[in-house]
C-alpha cells in the first residue's frame, strides 16, 4: 500500500491481513521490530492489569506532560477514533503520522503476517522515537507476558489490577491469569502490583526473576485526610495534601496511588514535582470511565465489561444523589461474562434499555441480550435495533430528576457517544 492511502484504507487493510484479531506471541512481531530498528533509547513505563490501565496511563501522562516531559502514550482500545490510541504530549496523533508508520511496518515487515494491534503497537513506537519522546507510557492490551507492548523492555512495570477476563487467552483463574500478567516484570526493574490481594502465582514470578516488586498496601499505598484530600506514602516517605483526581468513580484513588507508585521508582530518571503532580490528578481525561456529563438528567458512562469493572462501577453509582427513575443503556459482547456483570448490577436500574452492538461480529445478539436480562429476574426492558435507537429512546423519556447509564463495552459506549455527537 502507497503512502497516500488514508487511515481509514490503512485500517481496513489491517483488518484483513490476518486470519485472527489475536494471536499471542512474540516472534512475529519481534522480527520486524528488528528490521525497522526499533530500539527506544528513552525509559518505557509499561502498565498491564485487567481494569484501571487506562487510567493510569492516562494519569502518568498528564503528569509528566506538566513536569514538562515529551511524552508518549499508547493505549487501546480506542472509543470514537484510532487515533486516540497514540498520542504524544496527550494530544492524539493526526491522521498522516499514523499513515506514515503503517507505511514504514509495510514496507519492513515483507510476508511476516501482523495483527491489528500488533501494527498499533510498532506504529506508536516508531512515532514516539521519530518525535524524540523523554518517555513512553504504553498500555499492554491482553495479558501482558505474550503481548506486543512486552516486546519493549520497560524500565518499570505495573500490574494495576488482576480478575477474570479473556479467560479464554489467559486461563479461567485468577493465578493463572496473575502470571500472565507478571510477565511484563524485569529482573532488577521496578515491578509495582496495585492490586491489594496480588495472585501467589503473581509474587512467584516477580521473586523467580529477581523482579524489584513493590505492592500495595505493603510497600506503598494512600490515606484519605478528608473529602477532598488525600497522601500517598512510599515506605516512609509522604506525598500531603494531594487532590482528588479529576476522574470519578472510588477505584480512581487506587488507581492515583499507582501512577504515584511509578512516579516514584522514575523519579531518578524523570523528576516530577509536587506542582505537576497535583496538576496531573485534576487537568487529567479519560473519556468513558465512569465519565458524568455535564447537565441532567445524570449521565454517566463507563466501558466496563467485566465483573471485577462492574463492582466498582455499581459502588460509584451508590455515591450518586438520588434518582427518580434509573436507567440502563446497555449491550455486551458475547465473549464476556454477561451473566455475573447483570447479576451485580441489576439492581441498580429500573428499566433497561438494550440493543445488540454491531460494529462487530462479537457482539450479543438481541434476543439473547434480553434472556440474559429475563434469567436474572430483569423484566424491565426495552429493546431497540441498534444503541442509537436506543439512546434517543431514552434521552426523550428521561427527566432531569432521573438517571441514566451507558455500559457494558467499549462498542456500547463508542456506539452512543457518536449517537450523541450526530445529535448535536
Amino acid at each position: 500500500m502507497s503512502q497516500d492511502r488514508t487511515l481509514a484504507d490503512w485500517l481496513h487493510y489491517l483488518e484483513t491481513l490476518h486470519v485472527s484479531t489475536i494471536d499471542l506471541g512474540l516472534d512475529r512481531v519481534r522480527v520486524v521490530k528488528e528490521a525497522m530498528g526499533l530500539d527506544p533509547d528513552f525509559p518505557v513505563i509499561t502498565v498491564g492489569g485487567t481494569n484501571g490501565k487506562g487510567s493510569v496511563c492516562a494519569m502518568l501522562s498528564k503528569t509528566f506532560a506538566c513536569a514538562g516531559f515529551r511524552v508518549g502514550t499508547y493505549a487501546s482500545p480506542h472509543l470514537l477514533r484510532y487515533n486516540e490510541r497514540i498520542a504524544i504530549d496527550t494530544v492524539p496523533l493526526d491522521d498522516a503520522a499514523i499513515c506514515r508508520a503503517f507505511a514504514a511496518i509495510e514496507a519492513a515487515r515483507g510476508d511476516t503476517p501482523l495483527t491489528y494491534f500488533e501494527f498499533g503497537t510498532l506504529a506508536a513506537m516508531w512515532n514516539f522515537i521519530d518525535a524524540g519522546v523523554d518517555v513512553a507510557v504504553m498500555e499492554v492490551g491482553l495479558g501482558g507476558r505474550l503481548d506486543a507492548v512486552n516486546l519493549f523492555e520497560p524500565d518499570c512495570s505495573l500490574v494495576v489490577s488482576v480478575d477474570l477476563d479473556h479467560q479464554d487467552w489467559l486461563g479461567d483463574t485468577r493465578e493463572l491469569i496473575g502470571f500472565e500478567k507478571a510477565g511484563i516484570y524485569r529482573a532488577g526493574r521496578p515491578a509495582i502490583c496495585a492490586d491489594p490481594n496480588p495472585p501467589q502465582s503473581l509474587l512467584d514470578h516477580a521473586a523467580a526473576i529477581g523482579a524489584d516488586l513493590r505492592c500495595i498496601g505493603r510497600d506503598f499505598g494512600f490515606t484519605r485526610t478528608d473529602s477532598l484530600q488525600w497522601e500517598f506514602w512510599h515506605g516512609d516517605a509522604r506525598r500531603h495534601c494531594l487532590p482528588t483526581p479529576a476522574l470519578r468513580g472510588g477505584y480512581q484513588m487506587m488507581n492515583a496511588t499507582a501512577a504515584l507508585a511509578v512516579l516514584e521508582a522514575m523519579k531518578t530518571a524523570l523528576p516530577v514535582g509536587a506542582g505537576a503532580i497535583r496538576r496531573g490528578l485534576l487537568e487529567v481525561e479519560w473519556p468513558g470511565r465512569f465519565q458524568v456529563l455535564p447537565g441532567r438528567p445524570v449521565t454517566v458512562m463507563d466501558v466496563g465489561h467485566n465483573p471485577h469493572a462492574m463492582r466498582a462501577m455499581v459502588a460509584s453509582l451508590q455515591t450518586l444523589s438520588y434518582a427518580e427513575n434509573r436507567y440502563a443503556v446497555f449491550s455486551m459482547l458475547a465473549d464476556k461474562d454477561i451473566d455475573s456483570v447483570i447479576e451485580l448490577a441489576k439492581s441498580e436500574f429500573d428499566v433497561w434499555y438494550v440493543a445488540p452492538i454491531l460494529d462487530t461480529p462479537r457482539g450479543l445478539p438481541l434476543a439473547e441480550l434480553q434472556a440474559r436480562l429475563a434469567a436474572h429476574g430483569v423484566s424491565q426492558v426495552k429493546a431497540f435495533p441498534d444503541l442509537a435507537a436506543a439512546w434517543s429512546a431514552v434521552s426523550e423519556r428521561a427527566g432531569e430528576n432521573d438517571r441514566i447509564a451507558v455500559f457494558g463495552s467499549f462498542h456500547t459506549v463508542a456506539a452512543v457517544m457518536a449517537a450523541r455527537e450526530q445529535a448535536a
